[in-house]
Formats: C-alpha cells, structure tokens, sequence
C-alpha cells in the first residue's frame, strides 16, 4: 500500500502547475514588448521569414524541375502560364526564383559560420592568453584585411579547373571571411580580460579555457551574434560577385549565376527586364532583412545604443 501525499505537498504542486503556465504567457508578453520596443529585429525577421516562406510554399505548389535548362520554351515574357515569365536557357524564372534562394542563402550560412567561428576562435586566444600568440594573430590579421579580399576570392576560384559547388563556393568566401570577425572581436576579448571577475576567476583557480568558456564568452554572446550576422550579409554580397563574375556554380541556378547569366546574355540590351529584376528584388530583401537583424541585435550587444534607445 502506497504512503499517502500530505495535503500540503498537494496543495503545493498545485500551485507551481498553476504557476507555469502565467510564467509562460509573462514571457510571451514580455518577448512581444520587446519586439515593439525593437522595430529594426522585428521587421528584419519579418522579412527572412517572408523569404522562407516564399521558398517553403513555392517548393510545395510549383515544379522546380522547370528551373533547369531547357525545360520550358525560351525567351517568354511574364504571362499566367509563367508569372515571372522565362529566359534564354528555357528556365521557367520563378522556380529558378524558388530554388536559388535557399542556395544563395546556404552559401553566405556556410561562410558567415566559419568566418565567424574561426574569427572568434583566434579572437579568445589572441586576446586573452596576449604575448607571442596576440602578435602573430593580429599580424596576420593586420596583412589580410589590407589586401582586397575579391582579388583574394577572385584567384582562389579560378584556381579550381572545375565549376565550383555551393559547399565549395561557401569555403572559398570562408578563406577570407574570418579576419573582420577576429580584429573587433579581440579587442571586446581584451577589454573583458581586464575586468575585476575575470580576475577573480582566475584567483579562484580557474584555468584559461574555463574562464573563456564560463565567464567570458557568454557576456559577449550579444556581440557575437550580431558579427555572425554581418558576416554572413558580407559573404553572400561576395559570393554574389564572384558568381556575377562567371565564377560561382554554373551547374546551380542562383541569385548571382542567375544575374550572370542574365549579364551574358545581354538581358537588358534586349529589354528582357524580367530575368535580371526579380533576382535583384530577392537579393535588395534579403540584405535589408539581414541589415535590419544586425542593428536589432547591436541594441542589445551594444550598451550605448541600448542606452540612447
């Protein structure tokens, strides 16, 4: 026979049961005020959700098949049958629209991640450990952000004997992509590591790694996100000029090869405005959503713009 709950211990499960659901909904509200009080993260996360659901929808109620070539009659203007109407290749363009912006997008993801992550990386250990480590890092540093890094991308590409892939497009935006994130994140390392708690910490007994993972890192998880943010909008503008150069994956139908192929094709000498406006349209959205997200996070990462908001 089972012991019996005291009525106390019963009244009190009852009340932490009764209890969530108005800590929830206080959350709920509190994440919407925040949102009001926060415009630019809201309307830059209206409209990548907007892009997600152009591509999730458009996947499930159109043929993507009819953006490879050949598949449609050529050269037609934008009529029911295509809304977006077809180009030279016999692309149907809206499905073109519908498969090459996941792609593009999961082109500047693959970059702006690795930039940022080995950014960060080499910024914690330059940064907090300093001496012959913080010279050789910041020096290299230094040296590659005064080379331009589209002459950088430029010969990485065509030093491939082969069309590139979007994997492989990703990583060569990627050889380049860290150095910005690793400069301003090292000197915010190097400011914390000043701080009176990270001295305690490391008083306590606390190692180097554990006081970067533990102490150090997750003050600057705001500052971070946002520099992943606007690494991926500085990887998807370069890898959208690689491809309007002719050196992207020709194999793919982008938002940069779909430009050049509209460039090589003389679209706009032959007034065939609805190949090269739509690819424009989606990549205007999609840096201005990215653009309005990274001023929306620097609120929260950045104390003085917090404070002047």
């Amino acid at each position: 026979m089972t012991d019996a709950i005291p009525p106390a211990e019963i009244g009190m499960s009852m009340t932490q049961d009764s209890m969530r659901p108005k800590a929830n909904n206080e959350r709920i509200v509190g994440l919407f005020k925040y949102m009001r009080r926060n415009p630019a993260l809201l309307g830059g996360l209206i409209l990548l959700f907007a892009l997600l659901v152009f591509w999730g929808a458009g996947s499930l109620l159109w043929d993507t098949s009819k953006a490879n070539p050949l598949s449609v009659p050529a050269g037609l203007p934008p009529s029911a049958q295509f809304p977006l109407g077809t180009d030279n290749q016999g692309r149907d363009l809206l499905a073109t629209m519908i498969a090459g912006t996941p792609l593009t997008l999961r082109i500047g993801l693959v970059a702006g991640f690795l930039g940022a992550g080995i950014g960060t990386i080499l910024a914690f250990i330059a940064g907090y450990y300093g001496g012959a480590v913080d010279t050789i890092i910041r020096t290299i540093v230094d040296i590659g952000l005064t080379v331009p890094s589209l002459l950088v991308l430029v010969v990485v590409a065509v030093s491939f004997k082969e069309s590139l892939s979007v994997d492989q497009m990703g990583l060569v935006v990627a050889s380049t992509a860290w150095l910005w994130p690793a400069r301003t994140t090292r000197s915010q390392v190097i400011t914390l590591r000043e701080r009176t708690w990270v001295k305690i910490a490391r008083l306590s007994g606390l190692r180097g790694l554990e006081i970067v993972v533990k102490e150090m890192m997750p003050n600057l998880i705001p500052y971070i996100a946002a520099s992943l943010v606007s690494t991926i909008s500085s990887a998807i503008l370069a890898c959208i000029g690689l491809e309007a150069l002719g050196l992207g994956p020709m194999n793919s139908p982008t938002l940069g090869m779909t430009i050049y192929w509209a460039i090589f094709y003389s679209a706009i000498m032959f007034g065939m405005w609805w190949w090269w406006a739509p690819p424009i349209i989606i990549i205007a959205i999609l840096f201005v959503g990215l653009f309005l997200v990274a001023t929306g996070v620097d609120e929260i990462a950045n104390p003085r713009v917090r404070r002047r908001t």
